[in-house]
C-alpha cells in the first residue's frame, strides 16, 4: 500500500513534540547543525537517545560517519534559533551562544537541556537513518521547552497567558514551591498551613507570584509548569497553581516540609490539602499532571514524565 507523502507527513504532525538542534563538526572542523523534532530518549542504563536523519540531508555523511553529535533541546523563547537552523543560513552559529561539550559537540546556551553524545549505533530505516547516541555529558537548563505541532510552534507560557487573561472573577496565583525535597507552606488565617497565593490584578501576569514570594518569603521563586486550575465555587475565586523551584536563602515567612510528609492534618482548605497530597504521590512516581475542576471535583490530565519519555 502506498500513501500520499504530504498526507502522511500531516498525520505525523498531529503528534506534539519538542524542538531540538542537532550539532556536530564537519571534516574541516566547522560546526554544523540542523533543526529536528524526531528526537526521543531511549534508555537510562546505558544512557541512550535517538534522532532520525533523512538520507537526503546534506549532513548525512558527516553525521553517520562522525564520532558523535549534540542534541540541544530549545527553550520556549528560542523560536528564532529553531528557524535559523531550519533554513539555509550561511553562518547559523552566529545567532547563538555555544561551546564545546564534554565529548566535543557544539552545545548551546539558554536551552532547556543539552546532551553531548558519542555515536552508539546507526540503524537503517527506509528513507531515514536512526542515530542512536550514548550520552557522555548533559545539562538540564531547567527551562520549559519549545513545542511544535501541525507545522507551528506553541509554548506553555502562551497558553497560560491566555488562561490568565480570560479567567472570570477574582484570580489567585499559587505555587507548589519545592527545594531539596521539601515544599513551602505558609500560615493561613486558621493557624494552620496552606500554599502561598497572591491575588492577580487584571493588568498583571505570572511575575506577580514571583514578586510576592520574594517580598514575603525571601528566597527567589522560579515558576515552572502549570499544575492545577480550579474554581472555589463558595468564594467565586479562580486558582491557578504552578510547580516551582524555591531558591536558596532563609525563609522569613512559612516553613519547608518534606514532600513525602506534609502536615495534611493542619491544612484546613480541602482543595489545597488534596493538591499537596497529589503532589507527594506524583513526585514518587515521577509523573505530574494538571488538575482542572473546582474545589471538590475535577480531572487530572497527565502531561509529562520525569526522566523518561
Amino acid at each position: 500500500m502506498t500513501f500520499d507523502p504530504r498526507a502522511l507527513r500531516d498525520a505525523f504532525g498531529a503528534f506534539l513534540t519538542g524542538v531540538t538542534v542537532v550539532t556536530t563538526f564537519n571534516e574541516d572542523g566547522d560546526p554544523i547543525g540542523f533543526t529536528a523534532n524526531s528526537f526521543t530518549s531511549v534508555s537510562l542504563d546505558p544512557p541512550l537517545l535517538l534522532v532520525c536523519l533523512a538520507k537526503t540531508s546534506r549532513n548525512f555523511a558527516t553525521l553517520t560517519g562522525g564520532r558523535g553529535f549534540g542534541i540541544n533541546v530549545l527553550s520556549e523563547d528560542q523560536k528564532d534559533v529553531s528557524n535559523t537552523f531550519a533554513r539555509p543560513v550561511e553562518d547559523r552559529f552566529a545567532a547563538v551562544a555555544w561551546q564545546k561539550g564534554p565529548f566535543g559537540s557544539p552545545v548551546f546556551g539558554d536551552v532547556a537541556a543539552w546532551f553531548d553524545c558519542s555515536m552508539h549505533e546507526n540503524i537503517d530505516a527506509g528513507d531515514h537513518v536512526i542515530l542512536i547516541g550514548r550520552i557522555e555529558g548533559f545539562e538540564n537548563g531547567g527551562k520549559t521547552g519549545l513545542g511544535y505541532a501541525r507545522g507551528g510552534y506553541f509554548t506553555p507560557a502562551l497558553a497560560e497567558k491566555s488562561l490568565l487573561a480570560n479567567a472570570d472573577g477574582s484570580l489567585l496565583l499559587g505555587a507548589v514551591a519545592e527545594r531539596d525535597g521539601e515544599i513551602l507552606l505558609v500560615p493561613d488565617e486558621t493557624g494552620g498551613w496552606t500554599l502561598p497565593f497572591v491575588q492577580k490584578a487584571d493588568d498583571e501576569g505570572m511575575e506577580t507570584l514571583e514578586e510576592h514570594i520574594a517580598a514575603t518569603v525571601g528566597p527567589a521563586l522560579s515558576t515552572g509548569l502549570l499544575y492545577s486550575v480550579y474554581e472555589d465555587t463558595k468564594t467565586n475565586r479562580q486558582h491557578v497553581v504552578y510547580r516551582a523551584n524555591l531558591g536558596t536563602g532563609d525563609i522569613r515567612s512559612g516553613r519547608l516540609f518534606p514532600v513525602q510528609a506534609p502536615p495534611l492534618g493542619e491544612i484546613a482548605d480541602n482543595a489545597v490539602r488534596e493538591l499537596v497530597k497529589r503532589y507527594a504521590q506524583e513526585s514518587t512516581l515521577g509523573n505530574f499532571g494538571v488538575y482542572f475542576g473546582n474545589q471538590d471535583k475535577g480531572r487530572v490530565h497527565a502531561v509529562a514524565a520525569k526522566g523518561d519519555a
